[in-house]
């Protein structure tokens, strides 16, 4: 319906009630209008005035009944300033890309999705990690595309129903190992569980990752305890030193630290262990479960690197509190045992292949250049974060015998 020049705007909401929708048209036209404007209302439910009135009553507006007898209009709307006053100080979320993320998010922003716009008066959730420099790492959007695009099913991804049948011992090591690797993936499916509950969803992307990790580490638990079970239906053994590890591993506060400590440290020396145990798997579904394992991995120290060398480049400082970190922890697990025995034995099994003298001695070998590669390896890192390599090579030898 169109107004005479000088006339107040109109809609026509025909037959339809306020709790069908009306609003919608109503404010879609004072939408247009500024505070003190008019905007008459024409419809013919019965219910029409009375809804009108609560609904100005709640969003700030006056309304008075339409003046002309016979006139299709009903009520008069004046404008008012409540709804423009409370988004007057809003401000946007940053910018939905990643690109545009801001270095200190504000805290009252909260769950909302970043690049949308914020009313203020929510109370601040309490993320504690709300600093870009503090978690953000700028390879952590394409990482979690990739982890989303490479989930795979437990159900499916591994050959279970392959008969294959192995000579008791081979087949107690192979349990011994997956019940190691299942006590080290539940601490590894718990530390990013933990991290991930105090990031500002402002970085969500990391927040994100951090999830598929921990989901990444749930199928992990699942593949290996299945692969344990599958012939005896017994788990094997758990040292108190393995567990004491792990221990000093969920006790670290710091999310930087934590990082390091589990991604870079340990998932990176758990990279050689799958490839390790992918070369002398005796079946297909030890081959599979570790196979799998190991491409998840690899994604979890990229992370981990990628987000030390981001924080390492703009606080220098950092590399001293690694240090410490490592020292604390070779200091408090200076008297375990640190790695079960019977995972080291189940390993020379496993690479010997044979009860033969000479393979046994083989085995043995081939688990001593695994522990050669893992501590190249954690070299390697440590000169990527910045590390002297006599320094990467000091601390490398600190890092706990349990390997996680």
């Amino acid at each position: 319906m169109s107004a005479p020049a000088g006339a107040p705007a109109v809609v026509d909401l025909a037959g339809l009630p306020f709790d069908q929708g009306a609003h919608l048209l109503v404010r879609r036209a004072l939408a247009g209008l500024q505070p003190g404007e008019r905007l008459a209302v024409a419809g013919h439910d019965p219910a029409l005035l009375a809804h009108l009135r609560a609904w100005c009553r709640t969003t700030g507006h006056r309304v008075h009944p339409g003046a002309e007898q016979g006139s299709p209009v009903r009520a008069v709307i004046v404008r008012g300033p409540a709804e423009l006053d409370r988004w007057a100080t809003a401000l946007r979320a940053g910018g939905p890309s990643p690109l545009e993320i801001v270095r200190h998010p504000d805290p009252g922003w909260g769950l909302a999705a970043r690049g949308a716009l914020i009313e203020d008066g929510a109370p601040a959730p309490g993320f504690d990690l709300a600093e870009r420099d503090l978690v953000w790492a700028d390879v952590a959007p394409s990482l979690y595309a990739h982890a989303a695009a490479a989930q795979w099913d437990p159900a499916t991804a591994v050959p279970w129903d392959t008969p294959f049948e192995l000579a008791p011992a081979v087949e107690e090591a192979v349990v011994q190992v997956m019940t190691y690797l299942v006590e080290n993936e539940q601490a590894a499916l718990v530390l990013p569980a933990r991290l991930l509950a105090r990031i500002h969803p402002h970085f969500r992307e990391v927040v994100q990752l951090l999830a598929v990790q921990a989901a990444d580490e749930a199928r992990h638990v699942e593949v290996f305890t299945r692969r344990a079970l599958l012939k005896t239906g017994r788990m094997g053994t758990s040292s108190a030193g393995g567990r004491a590890s792990l221990a000093t591993l969920l006790a670290e506060p710091d999310f930087a630290l934590a990082s390091f400590l589990l991604s870079v440290l340990g998932e990176g020396g758990f990279l050689n262990l799958l490839s390790f145990l992918d070369r002398h798997a005796p079946d297909p579904v030890t081959r599979a479960v570790v196979r799998l394992a190991h491409q998840d991995e690899a994604r979890h120290v990229a992370f981990g690197v990628a987000h030390l060398q981001h924080q390492t480049s703009v606080d220098p400082g950092l590399r001293g509190r690694l240090r410490g970190a490592v020292e604390h922890r070779h200091d408090v697990l200076r008297d375990t045992a640190g790695l079960n025995q019977d995972v080291l034995d189940a390993l020379v099994v496993l690479a010997a292949g044979s009860w033969q003298p000479a393979a046994v001695a083989r085995g043995h070998r081939q688990v001593g250049e695994l522990l050669t590669a893992m501590d190249e390896g954690r070299q390697r890192r440590l000169i990527r974060l910045g590390f002297p390599a006599d320094e990467a090579a000091e601390l490398s030898a600190l890092h706990t015998r349990n390997f996680m």
